[in-house]
């Protein structure tokens, strides 16, 4: 039975199965990051750190689509574990600056084995996985 109330049926729902995959993708990564004492949001900032080695909190937040109040309590966890060093601009004492330090360097090399054992969990080939990200990605920027 179709009708006007079609359009509210979970299954016709996109958002659904992005929500559920994203939900599960992240439930899969947890064990090989409680190995590092990482939480998925700490990761995903590390990645970033790791590649920018030095940015502003709004930088950070601009490439994780995170604010402010959500990056704050994270940053302080992760300064508290020598990930990471918080200080003002001395150009602008408004900026708030993210410097990885050495540990946070040296975790990198804990880390480099987890995409692979995520991808053997998801099961996908790469011209799949490939196609996905272009799809998710172009959601997200038009988003």
């Amino acid at each position: 039975m179709s009708g006007e109330y079609d359009i509210l049926k979970l299954d016709n729902q996109l958002c659904f199965p992005l929500y559920a995959v994203s939900k599960e993708i992240v439930r899969h990564y947890k064990p090989f990051l409680d190995e590092m004492d990482l939480t998925y949001t700490q990761y995903i900032a590390m990645m970033v750190m790791w590649e920018q080695k030095e940015l502003s909190v709004k930088q950070l937040g601009e490439f994780l689509y995170l604010d402010s109040g959500t990056l704050t309590p994270l940053l302080k966890t992760m300064e508290k574990k020598g990930w990471v060093t918080r200080k003002r601009s001395e150009k602008d004492e408004r900026v708030l600056t993210v410097t990885i330090t050495e540990a946070g360097e040296k975790l990198r090399e804990k880390a480099i084995t987890v995409p692979n054992k995520i991808a053997e969990c998801i099961n996908i080939t790469a011209e799949e996985a490939m196609q996905l990200y272009t799809i998710l990605h172009k959601i997200l920027v038009n988003i």
